[in-house]
């Protein structure tokens, strides 16, 4: 999409350009216009169509501005007060309506038919929703909402004071990577005792969020949340059982993997036992890579990688940071982690990150990059459910940006050596990532499978996983440490069962990598094809038009594992 297009607007035609969406007094006019409005033609009901997309769209970036503004001061009780009002006023009002204008389209589809396979998944995603709904649930979802905004206040006021400074929890990520094994251990130390003070916190809002959502899957006539979230995420081309085979082909070929890298890390830093906060050093004890200094130069270099891959979307992005939709450093009161945000309305993402200036840094704005590119990319689309694709393929954007992104590491690394270490580190980082999916993705199970559990039960359960996909790191003398490690994942608290995503988009990603070694421009054309498609079409669909193959279990992990261990020996 050229930068002209970006600026394209999208006046409404629907919703008065002066409505307050905040109030509900004016959006449920809205509401009852659509509901009510004469439709008696298939072009009737196509424009209606795309009016039900622009309201939805103005609310969705209603809400979304308002999150962003949360998240990035989670410390000001003005803008937790302007989004939770619109959370527990406008949102749980809303709900039951949405209900009935899917409602109403299911019905007027049967009277005036549209083509079949324009309108296959909105059809298939619109019923699904409409049997999914409880009127008994909407007020629980505005409790987890609440539930999930104190986890966010709660890990957003994290700082550690070390060695006379304050920092944020994940500036303290710096620490980790010198040289100096005392420091290390000193900074990991101070960032664990600053968690285990909302221990019991954050157990505690645990607690509430599992048995809320057992009551919202109870209520809609499923027996666990487990299945409910299957059927609410539209997970039509996998099964918990396909989650369990991937667990099990990543335990059999990347574990293993995985041991010899903590091996061969531990025998090269030259310690007895390879510790927690041994683990993202460099083994040989060279610096830290300093790839920038803050995030505009982030940005800034950011653009250069991007323009690499292809023209268009270096010019997307330095689009982003001129409109200033990036957020990129960490400071105090700013939530964790990081994510791309879309603002519906006007079609633009918004990226929010804590760089502190290390390595992982360049893969996380990378990443967040490729979700941008796919907002982008359906710009035009008019449909609103059809601008957001499956997230097993949303992942895979922003995966397969990373991968694209291999052969300019320069751009953030001039010095050999150093574009070596980064690329090393990167294939590492796959290897340890896919173990650590399998145990997040497979606590999860054991959590809601079984609501009923105890807290002793639950930290038996993350112990036994934890220990299962994590060899050779020894936490002796910090077990408490090693049973809360799984507070720091935000997904569980937020996001729940949006996890196992990552797995598939990464085995997709790996597939586009091995494309691109082959024909680069042909695997980066196919890549920015299958954005462009978004969610109109079904899951498999998408990955076949980027020419991957969808796959969780023994057929595809091998492959990937081998082709990681080539990566690893050549570096």
């Amino acid at each position: 999409m050229s930068p002209e297009l970006l600026q394209t607007t999208y006046p409404r035609q629907f919703v008065p350009p002066e409505a307050d969406l905040g109030t509900w007094e004016q959006v449920e006019p809205l509401f009852r216009s659509l509901l009510d409005r004469p439709v008696e033609s298939p072009e009737a009901l196509e424009r209606w169509l795309l009016d039900w997309s622009e309201l939805g769209a103005a609310l969705s970036e209603e809400r979304a501005r308002r999150y962003v503004a949360m998240t990035q001061q989670t410390d000001d009780p003005q803008r937790e007060a302007v989004y939770l009002q619109f959370v527990r006023e406008v949102q749980p009002r809303a709900e039951p309506l949405w209900f009935e204008v899917r409602k109403r389209y299911l019905e007027l589809r049967e009277r005036f038919p549209l083509p079949q396979r324009r309108y296959f998944v909105l059809d298939r995603d619109t019923q699904n929703a409409v049997s999914l709904f409880r009127e008994e649930n909407v007020p629980l979802r505005v409790q987890e909402d609440e539930l999930e905004q104190r986890y966010q206040r709660v890990t957003g006021a994290w700082t550690v004071r070390f060695r006379g400074q304050e920092y944020t929890v994940q500036q303290m990520a710096r620490f980790l990577e010198e040289p100096d094994r005392a420091t290390r251990q000193e900074a990991w130390e101070a960032v664990v005792r600053r968690r285990l003070l909302d221990r019991e916190v954050l157990d505690g809002l645990y607690d509430a969020l599992v048995a809320l959502r057992h009551r919202i899957a109870q209520n809609a006539g499923f027996p666990d949340y487990r299945a409910y979230a299957f059927r609410a995420f539209g997970r039509w081309d996998y099964t918990p059982e396909d989650c369990l085979a991937f667990h099990a082909a990543v335990e059999r070929h990347v574990v293993p993997l995985l041991r010899t890298l903590h091996e061969d890390r531990r025998a090269r830093l030259g310690v007895d036992r390879l510790r927690p906060w041994d683990l993202e050093v460099d083994p040989q004890g060279r610096p830290p890579l300093r790839p920038f200094a803050g995030g505009s130069e982030l940005a800034e270099r950011a653009v250069r990688v991007f323009e690499r891959v292809h023209p268009e979307l270096g010019a997307q992005f330095r689009f982003l940071a001129e409109r200033g939709l990036l957020d990129l450093d960490s400071r105090k009161g700013k939530a964790p982690g990081g994510y791309q945000a879309t603002l519906d309305e006007r079609r633009w993402p918004f990226i929010f990150m804590n760089a502190v200036g290390v390595a992982a840094d360049v893969r996380t704005v990378v990443h967040e990059g490729g979700h941008a590119f796919h907002t982008l990319a359906v710009r035009e689309e008019p449909l609103l459910s059809y601008r957001h694709a499956p997230t097993e393929f949303s992942e895979v954007a922003s995966m397969g940006m990373e991968v694209l992104s291999l052969p300019h590491l320069d751009v953030f690394y001039p010095d050999p050596e150093d574009r070596e270490r980064a690329r090393r580190e990167f294939f590492e980082g796959v290897v340890r990532l896919l173990p650590w999916i399998a145990t997040i993705d497979l606590f999860q199970h054991h959590v809601y499978t079984r609501p009923e559990h105890t807290r002793e039960e639950r930290t038996a359960w993350w112990v036994e996983i934890h220990r299962r996909f994590q060899p050779v790191v020894d936490w002796s003398g910090y077990e408490e440490a090693e049973a809360c490690l799984w507070h720091r994942q935000l997904h569980l608290f937020l996001y729940p069962f949006y996890y196992i995503e990552y797995g598939i988009a990464q085995l997709g990603a790996l597939q586009l990598w091995l494309q691109s070694l082959e024909d680069y421009e042909d695997a980066v054309a196919r890549y920015r094809a299958a954005l462009r498609l978004g969610g109109s079409r079904p899951l498999r669909e998408l990955f076949e038009a980027a020419r991957l193959r969808f796959r969780l279990g023994s057929d595809v992990v091998p492959p990937v594992a081998h082709a990681l261990r080539e990566a690893l020996q050549r570096s």
